[in-house]
């Protein structure tokens, strides 16, 4: 049975129960108008993404290894967050981030969470094969992750005491 309630119209005299096909759904900010098509193009790439997960990647190691877990823990976290906005964003990554996340991330917050360093840095070095791997895969073999030989200066890496 069709609904019997009345169509409303907004301003522009358009139904508000509906969009039609051919109707560009248009959001409206203090700088004007953009359309869906525009805000997704204006969207950040991987590349912007994975620079972001390789800064954090060399702080991950660093405050591992001074047995900073807290902050290892954060930074893995956002990392893990990054790639859950890259799967979001180019859904063609989407089966490989989370893969990426299960076999190489889950195991790093594992040696976190027990506090080891050893199994940490395993988990740590498999997870740069496992980025060359995919950037090979994806016609990006040129790029590979190389840690920094000196930590990041801008953490304090010493835990609490």
């Amino acid at each position: 049975m069709a609904d019997a309630s009345p169509i409303k119209e907004n301003r522009d005299g358009k139904s508000s129960s509906s969009i039609m096909p051919d109707d560009k759904i248009v959001i409206k900010t203090k700088h004007g108008e953009l359309s869906l098509e525009q805000l997704a193009e204006a969207q950040h790439g991987m590349a912007h993404l994975m620079k972001e997960v390789g800064e954090r990647y060399h702080v991950l190691y660093y405050a591992a290894k001074a047995l900073n877990w807290k902050l290892a823990q954060y930074q893995l976290n956002q990392v893990i967050a990054l790639f859950r906005i890259g799967a979001t964003l180019r859904p063609k990554f989407t089966e490989d981030l989370n893969g990426f996340v299960k076999t190489h991330f889950h195991p790093m917050s594992e040696a976190i969470r027990l506090e080891d360093w050893r199994r940490f840095e395993e988990a740590f070095k498999k997870g740069i094969q496992g980025s060359d791997q995919f950037h090979e895969k994806y016609g990006y073999g040129f790029i590979h992750f190389v840690l920094p030989k000196n930590p990041p200066e801008m953490y304090e890496l010493n835990p609490e005491k």
